[in-house]
């Protein structure tokens, strides 16, 4: 049965997720809040909230765990000649944590194959908006002549990103923040990005599954690391042209 927890209770061992008989692979618990503080506990512990509007705050920890090395990044023929556009083209920008909440919104909009709804609610947002206010939490975005096109958000805390959400408006533009977002980890030497979960998408762009052991072993070195700079623009996309070391 999935704990439900109190307020100031804290989360149950990962190990006792749910396994892959039971219907819901990886559902660790479940609680009525999504405060500020439980989110932080939750990603410094390798643990991230999924749930659809109307439920409870459903907490997940899956075993095995999509991730995406920066090192292994790949990327396409079509989407390097992109990449190379952009970086010519002033009319292509780079932004990062310029609207954060807007990106959120756009995400929660985002059509997702084989799904209705979103769980990107207002609260949420608040949530997320709130880690973002404490450098927490943050959002690349592609902009083309002055109007934001695409982009992605996610936690970081110490060397370690959490990935959560894409959303893109034109062609490509997920693509090219996401690309932006590797080259800044790969220039810092980041390791991992967290995906969360396994899909055809992020298998094409070089993301693997992982032992939650060995994902939550990096989560316990990396969280507590001198945290890395989180200003960056284009020019970061030089770093995933070029070979990765």
């Amino acid at each position: 049965m999935v704990p439900w927890l109190g307020p100031n209770e804290a989360f149950p061992p990962v190990e006792r997720a749910l396994g892959e008989s039971s219907g819901a692979p990886g559902l660790l618990a479940a609680s009525a809040d999504l405060l500020p503080s439980r989110l932080i506990e939750a990603y410094r512990r390798g643990i991230f909230p999924w749930y659809s509007d109307g439920q409870p705050v459903l907490w997940w920890s899956p075993d095995p765990r999509m991730i995406l090395r920066p090192s292994e990044f790949k990327v396409s023929p079509s989407l390097r000649k992109t990449l190379k556009r952009v970086l010519r083209d002033d009319a292509w920008e780079i932004r990062v944590d310029h609207a954060f909440a807007a990106v959120m919104r756009a995400c929660a909009q985002a059509p997702r194959h084989g799904q209705r709804g979103t769980w990107i609610t207002s609260d949420v947002i608040d949530a997320y908006s709130a880690l973002h206010r404490t450098g927490d939490a943050h959002s690349i975005e592609t902009w083309h002549e002055g109007r934001r096109v695409g982009g992605l958000y996610g936690v970081a805390f110490g060397r370690m990103f959490f990935g959560e959400s894409m959303f893109a408006e034109v062609t490509d533009a997920s693509k090219i923040a996401l690309s932006a977002l590797v080259g800044h980890l790969r220039r810092h030497q980041i390791e991992m990005i967290d995906c969360q979960q396994n899909t055809s998408h992020l298998a094409s762009l070089g993301g693997r599954e992982i032992a939650r052991k060995a994902f939550i072993a990096h989560v316990r070195a990396s969280v507590d690391a001198t945290p890395i700079p989180w200003r960056f623009d284009k020019t970061a996309l030089l770093d995933v042209l070029a070979p990765a070391a």
